[in-house]
């Protein structure tokens, strides 16, 4: 278990892959891959509802608490300059998201749960692209930061992160307005970031950087992130896992025009390879390709 205080009441359950899901299996149009502007439609905002509920029934079913993180992956300025949002916009969108996973925090009666405020990559979640420097990065991400400390959430997660300095950079914006952080890599079917930096030293650099309260590790299929792995102390800092379904490579994936919602038995018994080796696991959920289906058969629901 980490020694978060956050997480002292784990372990947790988190929703899986909220855009594939919403995309493939409820034929939601989501531009640029970005599901926060469903925030202004009701029938995204009823889908969304329904989407968090499943996984607040899988927490009660498991006897977890439960991590609602907010479906804004894509709401920081770039991304959001795309589908025609503005900072005034984004900041609507962002606090819009924290309201409506705390309602369903409430509605779903639990003793247990954490609102979580999500940022993703300034870049693409499956290309390292540039390096940027940490401050820049941290100035990036400030906005979004500001707008989830402003509506009283929990905790900043970034998740997809593909290189170290961006990872230091939301770390920094996270402290400026005081909230907790964790950061959540990405890596490819040999353990390393798209970058080619192994999950190891960048989560050694991270920490000499600016540490989070703890890390993850997400949008790979759990048989791309034992390659990682060699029994280093920086093990125990990872929290969390949400793995694909499929074992398809970033590249395969991004070409897809169908869903590879994967093996299931193949996820499940592959994930349980990676517990004995993440002795501070204490979330558990999905990525690309999931959905409420993989996440319950994950944690035994």
């Amino acid at each position: 278990m980490s020694s978060s205080p956050l997480l002292a009441s784990g372990p947790f359950v988190t929703d899986g892959g909220l855009e594939t899901d919403l995309l493939f299996n409820h034929g939601f149009d989501l531009p640029e891959f970005a599901a926060f502007p469903l925030l202004e439609d009701p029938a995204g905002v009823a889908a969304l509802d329904a989407y968090y509920d499943q996984y607040a029934a899988i927490a009660g079913a498991s006897g977890r608490g439960l991590l609602l993180e907010t479906p804004t992956w894509r709401a920081n300025p770039d991304w959001g300059t795309r589908v025609g949002y503005d900072a005034t916009a984004l900041d609507r969108a962002n606090r819009s998201a924290v309201a409506l996973v705390r309602r369903a925090g409430e509605r779903a009666g639990l003793d247990r749960w954490l609102v979580v405020g999500i940022h993703g990559p300034r870049g693409d979640g499956y290309v390292a692209g540039d390096r940027p420097d940490p401050d820049e990065a941290a100035d990036y991400h400030s906005g979004q930061a500001r707008s989830f400390a402003a509506e009283g959430v929990d905790l900043l997660h970034a998740m997809t992160i593909t290189t170290p300095e961006e990872a230091i950079g939301v770390v920094r914006a996270a402290r400026s307005v005081d909230l907790p952080v964790a950061i959540s890599f990405t890596v490819e079917t040999d353990g390393r970031l798209p970058d080619g930096t192994p999950l190891g030293e960048a989560i050694a650099r991270v920490d000499a950087g600016d540490a989070p309260d703890w890390f993850g590790v997400n949008c790979a299929h759990p048989t791309h992130v034992v390659p990682a792995f060699d029994g280093g102390d920086w093990q125990q800092r990872i929290a969390g896992v949400r793995p694909n379904a499929s074992t398809l490579t970033h590249e395969q994936l991004d070409a897809m025009e169908v869903l590879d919602a994967g093996d299931l038995g193949l996820l499940v018994s592959s994930f349980d390879e990676l517990r004995p080796h993440l002795p501070g696991l204490a979330i558990v959920g999905g990525c690309c390709g999931t959905d409420a289906r993989h996440v319950a058969a994950l944690v035994g629901a």
